[in-house]
């Protein structure tokens, strides 16, 4: 179970690592409900951003909700996006979905994303 955990080495801390997808991310993942922003790093290990705004999710109870299946997402598919700074924003409505729709869109976006990063990189998906 260890190696499905969420550390905080796998996680962008602080605002120049935000920032620093937000200016280029060449691999993007965009659903009506939320957007994924990604870069490479120089890191072998995934690293997620998460950016739940009150704006768009009104309740504290639906943000933590959203956010908790995000990391639990993110950890079943980190060893895929190995090498990659993510950030999930939120979108409206997202809080209007049940936790199954949230986790099925979610996955989707994944692989989508991991599809994109396997073309960047020229390889096949790991």
């Amino acid at each position: 179970m260890s190696s499905l955990s969420f550390r905080r080495h796998q996680r962008l801390l602080n605002a120049a690592d935000f920032q620093a997808v937000f200016a280029e991310a060449p691999l993007r993942a965009s659903h009506q409900h939320l957007l994924i922003l990604s870069r490479p790093n120089d890191l072998h290990v995934a690293r997620l951003g998460l950016v739940i705004a009150k704006k768009n999710i009104k309740l504290a109870v639906q943000r933590n909700r959203i956010k908790r299946l995000v990391r639990e997402s993110f950890r079943a598919n980190q060893h895929q996006l190995t090498g990659l700074d993510v950030i999930v924003l939120a979108r409206r409505g997202l809080d209007e979905l049940d936790n199954s729709a949230i986790t099925k869109t979610l996955e989707k976006q994944w692989q989508r994303l991991i599809r994109k990063k396997a073309q960047a990189l020229g390889g096949a998906p790991q």
